[in-house]
């Protein structure tokens, strides 16, 4: 069952991202209270590696098992693995060096110096994510393991940001990849914000996330906020398209919540 969305409000971007930090802190000592591991999907722009620096620099963060975290990207740029245009490289300066993670937990998407195109990089996650949920399949004892494993492992936390233009991950409006139904990972091409290349969850595997966080600061991206929470069509607004299985949060500051409806607000406290 898909929730509705909750929107949490906070004053500007440096509470919302120390906010966001003591949640996604919170909800991963959780997850591993229950599943003994916790999985995260990433995301990059600057709410999503500020929180991540935010989370590096709290004191709570040795709560965290750290080793048993496993870590996934919503969406990468097909550049080379050096470029500072990497998600994942950004990620590992803002908080991957500086926490006793487990590389071999750390899944990036393929860069421009493996893959000949974004499509094959697509594919080749794909492939991992399957692999992923397949070991989770194997090792799941309880009473209610599915008798097949899926495409994809659980996501028990994805953060999304949102572009003013509405994209979230690489699924730009209008796109092809927005509309794509059939795959959990696809190639993007002529991308209209730079570099054009990239790779990105697909809008169905986004929404097989336990918890989605879309997290948004900035008056440029009221509009698309305002717009998605009034529930338009994902193919025009994509950021109206993501809905966790068991919950889907809003988490923005105040210039961005400018457009949306009173009623959707809600008291939200963090961790809650």
């Amino acid at each position: 069952m898909h929730a509705d969305p909750r929107v949490s409000i906070h004053p500007d971007s440096a509470v919302l991202m120390a906010a966001i930090a003591a949640r996604l802190i919170t909800k991963l000592v959780d997850v591993q209270d229950k599943h003994g591991e916790a999985t995260v999907v990433l995301t990059g722009g600057t709410v999503g590696i500020g929180t991540l620096k935010a989370v590096a620099d709290s004191p709570a963060a040795a709560a965290v098992d750290w080793s048993r975290v496993n870590f996934w990207w919503g969406d990468e740029r097909f550049v080379a693995a050096d470029s500072d245009d990497r998600n994942a490289r950004q990620a590992h300066k803002a908080l991957l060096a500086h926490l006793p993670v487990d590389p071999a937990r750390v899944h990036v998407p393929g860069s421009s110096d493996e893959f000949g195109s974004a499509d094959d990089a697509a594919a080749d996650y794909a492939a991992r994510l399957k692999a992923a949920a397949e070991a989770e399949h194997a090792a799941d004892t309880s009473d209610n393991r599915p008798e097949e494993a899926g495409e994809l492992p659980r996501f028990d936390i994805l953060l999304l940001g949102v572009g003013p233009d509405a994209h979230v991950a690489s699924l730009f409006p209008e796109q092809a990849a927005i509309r794509v139904k059939d795959r959990t990972v696809v190639g993007v091409e002529n991308a209209p914000k730079p570099p054009p290349s990239r790779v990105s969850l697909t809008l169905p595997a986004i929404n097989t996330a336990q918890e989605i966080w879309m997290v948004v600061a900035g008056e440029d991206k009221a509009g698309a906020v305002g717009l998605a929470l009034a529930g338009a069509n994902p193919v025009q607004v994509p950021a109206s398209g993501p809905v966790g299985r068991s919950r889907t949060l809003w988490l923005i500051d105040e210039n961005a919540a400018s457009r949306v409806p009173q009623q959707l607000v809600r008291k939200d406290p963090a961790g809650a």
